[in-house]
């Protein structure tokens, strides 16, 4: 098996991205990272994305998946964005939830939409497969794909499922907020779900 770190402290995210991928990116093993946080302060989820992964492959001397995701209101003109998970300023999910339902307090357009960045660095040692061919020798392999989620903010927490923004938002289309679906459900259709198998025949190469 090919060992594979993801770049995240977020064991909800781990648990997450190991399903997504355990279909698409067979002979591959998702290991947690247990390195320091690099300071995430790129302008974009690309950019972010790149930064977390970049650390951990350094620190780990393995190729590294990484992601930066986010909330974006549009009658906030996008925010939170990139600053969703820092956006109440404590990195505590029902209190970045309760400053974006206080800023929504009254607004017509609750339309919004999730954004995935997904990031696979890979450090020459590591390997160079890749699917349009391989890398030069010495050369840090980095890819990077996108995925988006588009619905609604509601008025408040419904579901116990997921994490970070799920219990207000519903997507569009549907009658339940994202913490009502199944992780099947979720995984079908979420920002980080198409972000991830768009990327996954980088990660998949990896071993072969």
């Amino acid at each position: 098996m090919t060992r594979v770190v993801i770049a995240t402290h977020n064991q909800g995210k781990v648990a997450e991205l190991r399903r997504i991928l355990a279909e698409t990116a067979p002979g591959v093993e998702l290991v947690a990272y247990d390195g320091p946080e690099p300071v995430e302060d790129g302008d974009s989820f690309a950019a972010n994305a790149l930064i977390k992964a970049r650390a951990a492959a350094r620190h780990t001397g393995l190729p590294a998946l990484a992601d930066d995701s986010g909330i974006s209101a549009a009658a906030l003109g996008g925010a939170p964005g990139i600053h969703s998970a820092r956006y109440a300023g404590t990195r505590d999910d029902d209190d970045n939830i309760d400053k974006l339902l206080a800023e929504l307090a009254g607004a017509d357009d609750r339309s919004a939409w999730f954004s995935c960045a997904a990031a696979l660095v890979v450090p020459p040692a590591a390997g160079t497969a890749r699917p349009d061919g391989p890398a030069s020798a010495g050369e840090w392999s980095e890819h990077v794909e996108y995925g988006e989620w588009h619905g609604t903010v509601l008025e408040a927490r419904v579901g116990s499922n997921g994490h970070g923004y799920d219990p207000v938002f519903r997507p569009e289309g549907g009658t339940r907020s994202s913490a009502e679906l199944t992780a099947d459900e979720k995984n079908a259709v979420s920002h980080r779900s198409r972000a991830f198998r768009a990327i996954a025949p980088y990660v998949a190469a990896l071993a072969g």
